[in-house]
């Protein structure tokens, strides 16, 4: 016999078809852990109750009192004494608190001008908040959302 037919005999290996997946535990666990760190740092401001749909209030649905932001930045109260007059902001957590302890049902409505800075009507919430209202939210005229939506037209 030749050399060449002494050769011994190779088993082929069958490929393997399954995913290696450990790598990619690896990969999700650090995803994990970096997620776990970063969500309590994201969640951070005023609490407000959002609505569930958008439709009209209920009649009934409990008293309704506004926080208004003029585009100065000054607060007004439609409840109490001088209700066209500015309320400094100890004033404003005073009166919601006053509200918010005879009646805990009470919707504290905000009612910011559109040239307000933003941060005043954050301010107005936070008021709310330390006050005790739990339920807080927001006054819009359907026409100027309705309009600011559209694309300018020539």
């Amino acid at each position: 016999m030749s050399a060449a037919a002494v050769q011994p005999v190779r088993k082929k290996r069958k490929l393997a078809s399954e995913i290696n997946v450990v790598p990619y535990i690896d990969v999700m666990l650090v995803l994990l852990i970096i997620f776990m760190v970063t969500a309590p740092l994201m969640i951070q401001g005023v609490q407000v109750q959002l609505p569930e749909a958008d439709a009209e209030p209920l009649p009934g649905a409990g008293e309704q009192y506004t926080l208004t932001v003029n585009a100065r930045g000054q607060f007004f109260l439609d409840f109490g004494t001088g209700q066209d007059q500015p309320v400094a902001d100890a004033e404003v957590v005073r009166r919601v608190q006053a509200i918010v302890k005879n009646k805990p049902g009470a919707v504290i409505l905000v009612k910011g001008d559109n040239k307000v800075d933003y941060g005043r009507v954050a301010l107005g919430m936070a008021l709310l908040q330390r006050a005790g209202a739990t339920k807080i939210g927001f006054v819009t005229d359907p026409s100027t959302l309705k309009t600011a939506a559209e694309p300018a037209r020539k």
